[in-house]
This record gives C-alpha cells, structure tokens and sequence, in this order.
C-alpha cells in the first residue's frame, strides 16, 4: 500500500537520527565486504541458534501484530503472510543453516584473461554494500533477507512496516546480539521502523548511503517504491499467476498441479490466480479441476463458456484477470488456441510465473520460448519458483525485471563485480 510508504517530510531531528544510523551501516559495510566465510557462517550459526533458543518471544511478539492485524482489518492473506508458529520459526532457522551450506560468491571470478601485453584482468563478484529492504506483513523476510546480505557480505537496512513491527523488533534484536557474539558489528543489520512511514520515505532518497534498494509487498507499494526512489532498485513484482490447460493436458496432472498451486498456500506470490483452459479440453477438464478446487473452499470466477460447464461458480469480471486474489479465488477461462491463452498471459501477466500441462512437446516449447515471464514451466506447479525449492536457501525476492537479476534472487544476485587489473610496469601504446 502507499500509505505504508509514504507521508510528509520527517522531523529535522527524525533525519539526523536515521541517517546516523545508514552512517552506521555504510562503515559496518567497509569490514563485512572482506570477512572470511568462515565469520559470516558463524554469524549465521549464531542466528540460527538465536531463532530456535527465542521462540516463546518470537511468538509472543507475533502474536500481538495479530491481534492488531485483525482489529485494523487486514486481510486473511495478509494475516497468514504476518502470522508466525513454532514449525515457521524453526523452517527459519534451517534456512538460515542452508545459507551456510551455500558457496560464498564474494570473490569468485566471473571471467577474466591476459592481455598479449602481459596485463592481467579479472572481473569477481563483490558486495554492493548497504541494501535496504521494504516490505510488508512479512517477518520472515527479515530473516531470509539478514541472512542472505551477511552471507553476501552486504549491510541491510529493514524497513518492515506497521503490521510486523513488533516481530520485527524482537527478530532484529535477536540477530544484532547473535551478529556481534561472532564478531561482526551489530551494524550490519539495521532497521527503520521506528520512524514509521517516514522511515521508508527517508530509505527511498538515501542515495549514497543505500546501495540498492529491494521493495516486496503489494503492487502498489513496489510501483511507489519503484517511481519514488532515489535509490537504484532491483523491483520485485506481484503474481499475476496463471496455468494453462493444454487440450492434451493429463487429467490427474490438471487436478494436482492446479489445487497445489492454488490451495497449498494461497496468499504467496507463486499461488495460481487464473486458469486458462484449450476449448478442446473444457469438458474434460474442468469439471475434476474445479470440483478438486470447490472442495477446498475456492470461489471460482468462471467466463461464460466456462460457468456453461461448470456451474458451480461465480461470473468473472474484467478486473478479476489482473487480480492477485491473495485468498481462496481463482479466475478461469476458456481458449481457442495456445495463441489466445499467450495473448491473455501477455495482456494481464505480472511476468512473474507461469505454467503449462501439456502432453504435446511442441506446444511444450512454444510456451517456453514466447511467455515472457521471470519463470516458465511445463507440467509442475507454480508454487516451485521459491528461493529455498531453488536450492537458494533463502531468497531475497523474487525479480520480475529484466536487469541485473531475474526470478528468485540468492546469493549471486547480492553482489556486484569488479575488475581487477594487475601488471608489471606496462604502459598504454
């Protein structure tokens, strides 16, 4: 939302305040970028320890941004991306462990040669330095996003939001005291939440101080963050997510994949929010499809030749194929032809994900090559683009541009390069 954005100028002593605190930041970044690995594992460690040794606190902090959660109204889809248990503190916890498992990047050679001259060159991946982060509702991405910039060798400045706030303060506290016990400033990892709003409108213009700047929420906030900043950022983007049903496509493969992508977890960015099905197909199709989907509690919102073969639903509305649902709703709709159903994902598609059940390896290929979108699949469920199903073990976000980075976003994807240039006395001809 804007609102959790943006609001009028900060206090001139708010600003001295927050930008001590980037000023912090920005030195913590000087040692941080040339720690061992072996430092910033065991920052890690530390963390993961932190997590599983403190959840009574995690919990009851959590529990409190519930209960305001729900007395201000937040959507179910909010509520269960806010909510916090003991089984989602400890999955933390193990993936702040695989981030350990994973190869450093800082220093790693990208490509490099020597000159006829004898000068030698070499381009290696390095931290950017201070990434902020502005997110909503969502106290795990502090964790993820801590662990993966410490790893990364990168400071981060969070700006959480209203909702988690008290999650957020209790989480960030336990990783500064974890952070410093291996050595590492408690610098390293900063957070903003305590000048509300203006925290994140004082983030988007700290240009200088803040590298690169990561917005995850709704559309709304990562369009505001994206128009606003001053800061260079790498945009993440809703999902628009949609599975299309070739007129091959197996029966039990429809069903499956479909209720996974839309059921597991329906407020999560990689959720199904429609369903496009090959005319040849509907009748076949979309009676198990949607009767699995009914079952489970969904609404579907149905074209008129989809409602004429399954009933049991609701008319679609224009501004049902651009809606990231967040909830048990999903939009459907026949085509005439693999043409039509790019065409669709074209016009309403947040280039996030999209999926094909098909039996046919040429149209298999067709929508590989022609959907322009982060990730693209055949015959499995959206819920597979995720930073940790990657083999990333956490992720940052997960990248709908085109520069610098595209689809979830780990380790590599936290560090910039550099050249290193070494010679012995040569001079340019």
């Amino acid at each position: 939302m804007v609102s959790t954005v943006l609001e009028s100028a900060p206090a001139t002593s708010d600003v001295a305040a927050f930008t001590h605190k980037l000023e912090a930041a920005k030195s913590a970044a000087i040692p941080l970028a040339t720690a061992t690995t072996e430092r910033k594992n065991d920052a890690l460690e530390q963390i993961a320890l932190a997590l599983t040794e403190n959840v009574g606190a995690i919990l009851s902090a959590n529990a409190d941004d519930l209960a305001r959660g729900r007395e201000n109204g937040l959507s179910a889809g909010l509520l269960d991306r806010l909510s916090l248990d003991e089984k989602r503190v400890r999955a933390l916890a193990r993936a702040v462990r695989d981030v350990i498992a994973l190869p450093d990047p800082v220093g790693t050679s990208v490509r490099g040669s020597r000159l006829p001259n004898g000068v030698s060159i070499q381009q290696v991946r390095v931290p950017f330095g201070v990434v902020g982060a502005i997110y909503e509702a969502r106290p795990n991405v502090t964790v993820d996003i801590a662990a993966l910039a410490l790893k990364s060798g990168n400071c981060v400045v969070l700006r959480g939001g209203r909702a988690a706030e008290s999650s957020n303060r209790v989480l960030v506290q336990l990783i500064q005291q974890a952070i410093a016990a291996a050595g590492v400033s408690p610098d390293a990892v900063q957070t903003v939440d305590e000048f509300g709003r203006a925290g994140g409108t004082m983030l988007m213009q700290a240009r200088g101080l803040v590298d690169v700047l990561i917005p995850r929420g709704s559309a709304d906030l990562i369009r505001t963050v994206v128009e606003s900043s001053t800061v260079p950022v790498i945009e993440t983007g809703a999902g628009v997510v949609h599975i299309v049903l070739d007129a091959s496509a197996k029966e039990q493969w429809a069903v499956d994949i479909v209720r996974n992508a839309k059921v597991q977890r329906p407020s999560v960015c990689n959720a199904v929010e429609t369903v496009l099905v090959h005319r040849d197909a509907a009748s076949r199709l979309l009676p198990p499809v949607l009767s699995a989907l009914r079952a489970d509690g969904v609404t579907v919102h149905a074209d008129a030749r989809a409602r004429a073969i399954f009933s049991d639903s609701v008319p679609v509305a224009d501004e049902d194929w651009a809606t990231e649902h967040m909830s048990l709703d999903v939009s459907v709709g026949v085509v005439d032809s693999l043409d039509e159903a790019i065409a669709h994902i074209r016009r309403y598609s947040t280039k996030h994900t999209e999926s094909i059940i098909t039996d046919d390896l040429g149209n298999a290929e067709r929508f590989l090559a022609e959907v322009d979108s982060a990730v693209v699949m055949v015959n499995a469920s959206t819920r597979f683009t995720d930073g940790g199903e990657f083999g990333f073990g956490a992720e940052v976000g997960i990248s709908t541009q085109k520069l610098h980075a595209r689809g979830p976003m780990g380790l590599p994807e936290l560090t910039s390069t550099k050249w290193i240039v070494r010679g012995t006395g040569q001079a340019r001809e």
